[in-house]
């Protein structure tokens, strides 16, 4: 059958299922003329079919899901946030209510139109809303869409009853990458678990899938390991400035693992090495490459440490803190650092970087490193994150292997926007957020050799939660669109238009974004 017709029929299958065909409760309003095409969405989807009515989403709509126990999890979820939007309490899979009068159905299909594992399909009609998706992945970024129409304020026009009305027609979806993240320093400067949750629920509002946490640095060391505990009761206990610092115990990892599951999102840990392991050699000085003791760090320096890399016992050590990091991490990836190694010498550093890829794989991982581990003999199926030469992402692409585009001078969240910026270095220059846009990862290799964008960001000059929201909002916003969305649908004056809208927002997640004059930005009416 033509995949064309099984998606309509899925659309009306789904909405007979899930509305248990009682059509006798359809409401006849008359609705402005809307055009769900110029919905202020980021990421822009794939394909938008304007139909041009409304829907009216109130206290008589319903949520009803057919699938997995994923499934209903997102309709209780999507209730929650509507909630929090509108103060609306929908109910979620009762079967039978006359009070329902219109429905969001979160619909498992078996085909979609794309074999991307986050594609959705969001049909909207009068009195439906139907999300066809082939996964509990593409379900929740539909769902991100969907919160995104409802708009801030009610229509108090059309009925007695508040009812805020969302575009009809049909948006088509999926991304472009599979790997859309953002890294967060917590070695610099150490975040707490809730704070590390709301960044997460922020991210995942523009389909931001993984976050890539830098746990360890020469100023911290900030994840607990239990077969060696002075890593962080010693090696955690600064920051730069000389501040307490602080670390995750395993079970305050696992609950941001879990935390970002529920906004499927997937950690990726990262131990920093050979370089930048000062707080580690602190907490157990055998460890040190120069055979001295080294003290405590807390200014921004970087170079000049590294591990004794021909010492047999620095790998066993490696091996318990892969091996324990890596059972509470589900995901694929295991980052290893590798950048600005530069007292350690290059032989003893092809040789390290050789010999973790093979630890890091023994415990079910893909290696991921800077892109200076291009130089290593390393397997195709680790990954290389380019961030500073061009000549080890070719490297890396010539061997077969996946790369990461986050090129300092366009993906660093920790360059400041101008030089009045509050916060934030500029050695690789001033990012504003125009020029955080307007560039494609294509122009950094082949499309088929990337596999995401990433923005880092370092934590050297910021301390707490609204100094972090500062330098990655909005600028984040736009990489994740970057991630996402093809590139004929990345135009900048039309980017700045929907970005001009995010403001209602980030104001109720309370996200101290930073008001780029080169926006007109909006608030709700």
């Amino acid at each position: 059958m033509h995949k064309y017709i099984k998606r309509v029929l899925f659309s009306i299958i789904g909405a007979c299922l899930l509305m248990t065909c009682n059509f006798k409760n359809v409401r006849k309003l008359h609705f402005p003329k809307t055009n769900l095409a110029e919905s202020p969405l980021i990421p822009m989807p794939l394909k938008i079919d304007a139909a041009f009515g409304g829907f009216p989403l109130d206290e008589f709509t319903g949520i009803q899901t057919s699938g997995n126990d994923g499934f209903e999890r997102l309709g209780t979820f999507l209730m929650e946030k509507i909630k929090l939007k509108t103060r609306l309490v929908l109910k979620v899979n009762q079967q039978k209510n006359d009070q329902i009068k219109s429905f969001i159905g979160i619909n498992l299909v078996d085909e979609l139109f794309s074999e991307n594992l986050e594609a959705y399909e969001l049909v909207i009609g009068k009195d439906s809303i139907i999300i066809n998706a082939n996964t509990a992945d593409g379900a929740f970024r539909a769902i991100q869409t969907l919160r995104q129409l409802v708009p801030e304020m009610s229509n108090d026009t059309l009925a007695v009853n508040r009812i805020w009305v969302i575009p009809t027609g049909t948006i088509f979806d999926a991304p472009q990458y599979e790997y859309r993240a953002t890294m967060l320093d917590v070695a610099r400067h150490f975040f707490n678990v809730e704070e590390l949750k709301k960044y997460i629920d922020v991210l995942s509002y523009y389909k931001i899938n993984f976050l890539h946490l830098h746990l360890s640095d020469d100023q911290g060391w900030r994840i607990e390991i239990k077969s060696w505990p002075k890593l962080t009761t010693i090696g955690g206990s600064t920051e730069v400035g000389g501040e307490a610092g602080g670390f995750y115990t395993q079970e305050d990892y696992a609950e941001i693992v879990a935390f970002a599951a529920q906004h499927y999102m997937t950690i990726i840990p990262e131990i920093d090495m050979p370089g930048h392991t000062n707080a580690a050699s602190v907490a157990y000085p055998f460890l040190n490459g120069n055979g001295k003791t080294p003290k405590l760090y807390t200014g921004m320096r970087v170079g000049f440490s590294t591990f004794d890399t021909r010492k047999d016992s620095v790998y066993t050590f490696l091996d318990d803190v892969i091996r324990e990091i890596s059972m509470l991490t589900p995901g694929p990836y295991f980052h290893i650092g590798g950048d600005e190694s530069h007292v350690t010498k290059k032989k003893d550093y092809l040789y390290f970087v050789d010999r973790v890829e093979k630890i890091v794989q023994q415990y079910g991982k893909q290696m991921t490193g800077w892109d200076e581990v291009a130089n290593a003999d390393i397997d195709s199926t680790s990954i290389v994150q380019y961030w500073s030469s061009r000549a080890n992402a070719n490297r890396a692409i010539k061997k077969g292997m996946k790369i990461i585009i986050s090129p300092a001078h366009r993906t660093y969240l920790d360059m400041k926007y101008d030089s009045l910026s509050s916060y934030g270095l500029d050695w690789a220059g001033h990012i504003r957020t125009d020029s955080a846009y307007m560039w494609s990862p294509e122009e950094y290799g082949l499309k088929e050799s990337i596999l995401g964008i990433e923005a880092p960001l370092w934590s050297e000059t910021i301390s707490e939660l609204a100094e972090l929201h500062y330098l990655a909002f909005p600028r984040v916003i736009g990489y994740a669109e970057l991630g996402w969305s093809i590139q004929e649908n990345r135009v900048w004056e039309n980017y700045k238009l929907r970005l001009a809208q995010q403001v209602s927002f980030l104001k109720r997640m309370k996200v101290n974004y930073y008001p780029s004059p080169l926006i007109t930005w909006k608030t709700a009416m």
